[in-house]
């Protein structure tokens, strides 16, 4: 899992653009917003690693097959470009996360006939309820 942490952080470019939002007239001076990119191509995925990470990014992966984070929030730079490592980091590793095969279970005897008896009644119910012959 930390290989592909630390090659997914190699990779990583950064390129810094204004951001709206708080920070006064800073906001229009400084380029403090962070977009983190990386190609996960270049991540030497297992297929089924690669496909989780493609359902977990979502709209955030583009055509060139690379994951786009946009990370605004805060006023500074280095917290931007912390938030958005963070952020990456966090989908590689719920993409690496083998989910939980569902286990069958069956129904036992008593379930069973308990099950069938409840049909049973419905359906005379049911069959209760047509038209009334004279």
């Amino acid at each position: 899992m930390g290989r592909i942490l630390d090659t997914a952080m190699d990779i990583a470019e950064e390129s810094f653009v204004t951001a709206s939002g708080p920070g006064g007239q800073n906001v229009n001076k400084v380029a403090t917003a962070v977009q983190l990119r990386v190609n996960i191509f270049g991540l030497g995925l297992p297929p089924a690693v690669y496909h989780r990470l493609v359902a977990l990014a979502g709209s955030r992966l583009n055509q060139k097959g690379e994951i786009v984070i946009d990370a605004r929030r805060f006023r500074t730079q280095e917290a931007n470009r912390t938030d958005a490592r963070a952020r990456l980091a966090e989908m590689i590793e719920a993409a690496l996360k083998e989910p939980k095969k569902r286990a069958r279970t069956t129904v036992n005897r008593p379930g069973k006939v308990k099950r069938l008896a409840s049909k049973k009644a419905r359906s005379t119910v049911k069959a209760g309820r047509g038209k009334v012959e004279w």
